[in-house]
């Protein structure tokens, strides 16, 4: 047989969203103004106490018909006005209902309007403590069991009904009670959910905006060393060597156009629909020869050493984009920092280990004046070192002698188990 439900709509029926729009909107007019309410409940009640008083209803169900009306009515009114306050102070209120529900019992009038300290005893269920729901139980309840004793024979009539509205009133108000903090509990979860998703999207801006910032730098810095490194050779070399000049004058076009491709590519992504965006791969270990390359057309001597046997599975496009930042990077400052000095050179060593990839930068050039042994918290120096982070690998840069500089990235080839 098919299941009906899989049929049914996913909202509210039609009568069900009409009736909830309803409560809301009463909810929210009570809210804003509570009075109006709480006014118009008091005076309902009143109205109908003086009239059960007027018409001698209340003497179908006394078990002394003969009690005073004057005495009734005051008691009836003692019942139904004090529910003015039945929120601000509803313990009060029983409290001061508390004799006059004596007095009904003892006298045997018995009116119906006492039953109205259960709205009283609703509200404690839905606002106050378990505790003061005991204690409210107790109030109303106590002068039920006097008064029984005054008349034995009438007990069942005078504490058992009681009784029973005293327990579905505490049912109702904790069961209200119930689906108000659990709906509090979801809206309140719903909007810690929603502030943590616009944390999530302003940390994942933040870091993309990071990750540009780095790739631009290394990419405009590596080029524009390059090609300072080629005008200032290109100039040296025009007096004496025309055709040097216009060599070197060749590559500055070409490391300026492959700059400029690497620009476009990268701002592209940010600007082009998905479907438009260059896709070209990032560089790899394997374009790290065409990195030196270009350095050397630099005037920069650089020579590459491999240690160790690769691994048969390389390391992921990531830790290979790492290594290859990571050496442009170094051999920037080199062509950045070094002063002229005719016996420049620097050296890229990658050895591989076991569990992890070591790079190793080292150039003979002279510090700028003032650096320190260890001035490594440049900007390129710390975008290295997140880079490195990413992976849970380690960078350390600095100048390990009197000359010369040094940085060494050490990445491990797998991810560390979480």
């Amino acid at each position: 047989m098919k299941d009906d439900d899989t049929n049914r709509p996913a909202g509210p029926f039609p009568l069900t969203g009409h009736i909830q729009r309803l409560l809301q909107r009463v909810r929210a007019f009570d809210r804003r103004h509570p009075l109006v309410w709480n006014g118009l409940l008091t005076t309902f009640w009143v109205l109908f106490a003086v009239l059960d008083v007027s018409s001698g209803g209340w003497q179908t169900v006394a078990v002394d018909p003969d009690v005073s009306e004057s005495l009734v009515l005051t008691m009836s009114v003692a019942f139904s006005a004090p529910l003015l306050w039945r929120r601000s102070h509803p313990l009060a209120v029983l409290l001061f209902m508390a004799p006059f529900a004596l007095v009904n019992v003892w006298t045997g009038a018995v009116i119906q309007a006492a039953f109205l300290q259960e709205i009283v005893v609703f509200n404690i269920a839905v606002r106050q403590p378990m505790r003061t729901l005991a204690w409210s139980g107790a109030i109303v309840l106590a002068p039920l069991a006097i008064g029984s004793g005054h008349f034995p024979d009438d007990w069942d009539r005078i504490f058992v009904p009681h009784l029973y509205a005293f327990a579905f009133a505490s049912l109702v108000g904790i069961v209200v009670r119930t689906r108000k903090e659990y709906t509090e509990a979801l809206v309140d979860r719903a909007n810690r959910l929603e502030l943590e998703r616009d944390q999530q999207a302003q940390l994942a801006a933040a870091a993309e905006r990071t990750r540009i910032a780095r790739e631009m730098h290394d990419i405009i810095g590596h080029n524009l060393s390059v090609i300072t490194g080629l005008a200032d050779g290109g100039a040296y070399a025009a007096a004496k060597s025309p055709e040097r000049a216009a060599q070197a004058l060749d590559a500055i076009g070409t490391t300026s156009r492959q700059a400029l491709a690497e620009l476009r590519r990268l701002l592209g992504v940010l600007r082009d629909p998905p479907e438009r965006a260059d896709r070209t791969p990032q560089p790899t270990l394997d374009d790290i020869d065409a990195l030196l390359e270009g350095v050397r057309s630099a005037g920069l001597p650089v020579h590459l050493h491999h240690h160790g046997t690769p691994p048969p599975v390389p390391p992921t496009a990531g830790r290979q984009l790492t290594v290859y930042r990571v050496v442009q990077e170094g051999l920037t400052n080199t062509l950045k920092h070094a002063t002229a000095n005719p016996s420049l050179a620097a050296e890229v060593t990658l050895t591989y280990r076991p569990t992890e990839l070591e790079v190793l930068i080292t150039d003979n050039g002279t510090p700028r004046p003032g650096a320190g042994p260890c001035d490594g918290a440049g900007q390129g120096i710390t975008g290295m070192r997140e880079r490195a982070s990413l992976y849970d690998g380690t960078l350390e840069a600095g100048r390990p002698t009197t000359t010369g500089w040094q940085v060494r990235l050490r990445l491990p080839l797998e991810d560390s188990p979480s």
